[in-house]
């Protein structure tokens, strides 16, 4: 399925989307009760309660689409250096703090968080930062959705755990993030982290082998496949789920290729008035101007 949350007569419903005919049917439990939020959709999953009754057909421009989980219960879960080429690129760039040539490549996952006030949805507005960053960057992402959760989830049972993906904008002012020597600050600000537009369920996409695509103002900065991770998504959850319990609605963001703003020379920062577009395969468009 391709699921959206979406406000429309001032409720906030989850809605099976169907881009080709641009509309959503908002879904009602068996019971009847509407279904307001994607992580209780997923719980709903889980307990075995598959049987959504469909509501007639709605316009995509007569709701409002909102981030898909539009406020995750938990920090999302980032991975940094995660492409080869964007690793050698980050590195290469200087903002890297203290890291050389030879510590381009990790040798195991890098994890860190991003607050879920950076979250927002399709069409809104990325923060600009004026004043507080002189270097506002993009980084596309896809993003991993946990079903069934739990501590200790060996690799070969990973992606049963995988409810399903989305796409993500890992959002960075790059100049905090080597100033303070790690990356929570700089990629923690508000509107940081624009998610969707839409989730789909694992059993719709290989998520381990989608195209991704970001355009900026229309010019193509990065392309790659996410069979091109250097750990892959088993693996982040093994890693992850080692001493860390994960929950229903977690959100696991893998990495970005190479072609970030900071890996130009000049750099090729974001600014007002700026619009990123990111492409992945099976999932849609996540667009967002920067105002």
């Amino acid at each position: 399925m391709k699921l959206v949350t979406c406000e429309h007569d001032e409720q906030v419903w989850v809605a099976e989307w169907n881009p080709e005919q641009k509309t959503v049917r908002p879904l009602r439990f068996a019971d009847g009760e509407p279904v307001h939020s994607m992580i209780g959709l997923i719980q709903a999953h889980l307990a075995g309660h598959d049987h959504w009754q469909r509501g007639e057909e709605i316009a995509v421009g007569q709701v409002a689409l909102l981030a898909p989980i539009p406020r995750p219960a938990r920090n999302i879960f980032c991975v940094g250096k995660n492409y080869r080429a964007h690793a050698e690129e980050f590195t290469r760039s200087g903002f890297d703090a203290g890291q050389q040539a030879s510590d381009a490549i990790p040798t195991a996952p890098i994890f860190f968080t991003k607050p879920p006030e950076t979250v927002i949805a399709h069409g809104e507005a990325i923060w600009d930062a004026q004043g507080v960053t002189d270097a506002l960057d993009y980084e596309a992402e896809l993003a991993v959705v946990i079903g069934q959760g739990g501590r200790g989830i060996r690799k070969a049972d990973a992606m049963k755990h995988v409810f399903g993906y989305t796409i993500i904008n890992d959002v960075t002012a790059r100049d905090w993030q080597k100033r303070h020597q790690q990356w929570f600050l700089g990629k923690s600000f508000d509107t940081f982290a624009p998610m969707g537009p839409a989730l789909v369920t694992a059993d719709e996409i290989d998520g381990q082998s989608l195209d991704l695509r970001c355009y900026v103002n229309g010019q193509l900065r990065q392309s790659a496949n996410t069979r091109d991770l250097i750990f892959d998504i088993p693996t982040l959850i093994d890693t992850l789920s080692a001493g860390i319990t994960l929950y229903p609605g977690d959100v696991i963001a893998t990495g970005t290729p190479e072609g970030v703003g900071v890996g130009f020379k000049p750099p090729r920062f974001l600014h007002r008035g700026d619009v990123v577009r990111i492409e992945i395969e099976g999932i849609g468009i996540l667009e967002n101007p920067v105002g």
